[in-house]
């Protein structure tokens, strides 16, 4: 068993996940590619080694880009990685986007995480929720709370910034691997989820991407996109040539208007609805 080694000033923090890590023996790890489940997972197979599953779940709201970044990480890190397909589509009340969408979905999928679980003779499934969850509205987390998922994160009190810190003590490319959550947060609430519109906005994202903004969201309005970038982006989207180029292919994936959320990006910008009512 490898001991995990990180200098600076949170050494406590990772003698009490090494060591609740330990407790647990074996462990599936929910995995979307993202910068805590990474952090996670890389931690539990250092502690565990062998008894370490990665699971990531492949449903229409993780882009294709995200889920051969996890295959990736899993193959670099020598880690067994299992991919199971799901349709959160056909999860009942799913579409509706009500405002506990998040916990009808990641129910099902954690569900499913368990019974994966259980065939590989793993005894618990860990997700990757740090410090910082706890504030914004996310009701996917009574979903991990009533079926018994461990957060290994939160019990030893690590923070967002100091996971990017480790990660990238570590030497892991992902430390600066910008924030993720799954399509279906691009969707105002009461607004009809479908595959058409998931994959105008996975389309409309990946484009943003590749024009070089690190960190970008497309919130979804019936037809209207409304992009966030961070605020020292919004000059340059706003180019004459660049702002007509995004206007044309924002158009050709469906979207009518297009229009720039002027406060840029922020996390749980669609729960500002929902807050206020």
């Amino acid at each position: 068993m490898t001991k995990i080694s990180i200098a600076g000033g949170i050494e406590e923090k990772m003698r009490n996940l090494e060591t609740y890590l330990q407790s647990l023996g074996s462990v599936a790890v929910a995995f979307s590619g993202g910068v805590d489940s990474a952090f996670l997972l890389k931690a539990a197979k250092e502690v565990l080694g062998e008894n370490v599953v990665a699971v990531t779940v492949n449903i229409h709201s993780l882009p294709a880009r995200e889920l051969e970044e996890a295959k990736t990480f899993c193959i670099e890190n020598g880690i067994r990685h299992i991919v199971s397909d799901f349709d959160e589509l056909a999860v009942r009340g799913f579409c509706e986007n009500t405002p506990d969408r998040c916990y009808l979905c990641k129910r099902e999928l954690l569900k499913q995480i368990i019974y994966i679980a259980g065939e590989s003779g793993i005894e618990y499934v860990v997700e990757g929720s740090n410090m910082d969850d706890e504030g914004d509205y996310r009701p996917g987390m009574a979903a991990v709370a009533e079926l018994g998922i461990k957060s290994p994160l939160r019990e030893a009190g690590i923070y967002k910034k100091e996971i990017r810190s480790m990660l990238k003590e570590m030497g892991l490319s992902v430390w600066k691997k910008p924030s993720f959550a799954c399509l279906s947060s691009r969707f105002a609430y009461g607004e009809q989820i479908t595959k058409e519109k998931l994959l105008m906005v996975e389309r409309a994202e990946e484009f943003l991407f590749d024009k070089g903004f690190s960190q970008a969201r497309v919130r979804i309005h019936g037809r209207l996109a409304r992009i966030e970038v961070l605020p020292e982006d919004l000059e340059r989207l706003t180019q004459k040539n660049l702002r007509e180029e995004i206007v044309t292919k924002f158009k050709f994936y469906g979207f009518i208007y297009v229009s720039l959320d002027l406060q840029g990006y922020r996390t749980g910008s669609m729960n500002e609805v929902h807050k206020q009512t």
